[in-house]
């Protein structure tokens, strides 16, 4: 459990370094992949089930965490547009605000 946890950091921590560098595509893509890992240690802590890929995660989320699903939906079509558009920083920041949201929910229930 604690490794997705520190996952989700890591990639927090980088995605951080690349808003900095100005890297918006690379910090889309690695915030999106902290609140995964976020939203997977969500779900095995509540129904002890680990997804195995996006689409697992997507229907654990919209059965157990509807809130969380809805959200998570619409940021993973700008991940997606991370792997061939050019994107900027606006795309970026509802991203971060996400994985920093799933981040403290986290550290709440601690």
């Amino acid at each position: 459990m604690e490794e997705i946890l520190q996952n989700a950091i890591e990639f927090l921590e980088s995605a951080e370094d690349s808003l900095k560098k100005q890297r918006w595509n690379v910090a889309v893509a690695n915030y999106f992949k902290s609140a995964s890992n976020f939203c997977d240690y969500l779900i095995y802590k509540e129904i002890k089930l680990f997804p195995k890929n996006h689409n697992e995660r997507f229907q654990l989320l919209e059965k157990y965490f509807p809130e969380i699903h809805k959200i998570i939906i619409d940021l993973f079509k700008k991940y997606r547009e991370s792997y061939n558009l050019r994107l900027k920083r606006r795309d970026a920041l509802p991203v971060r605000q996400f994985a920093y949201e799933l981040k403290t929910r986290i550290s709440d229930k601690k």
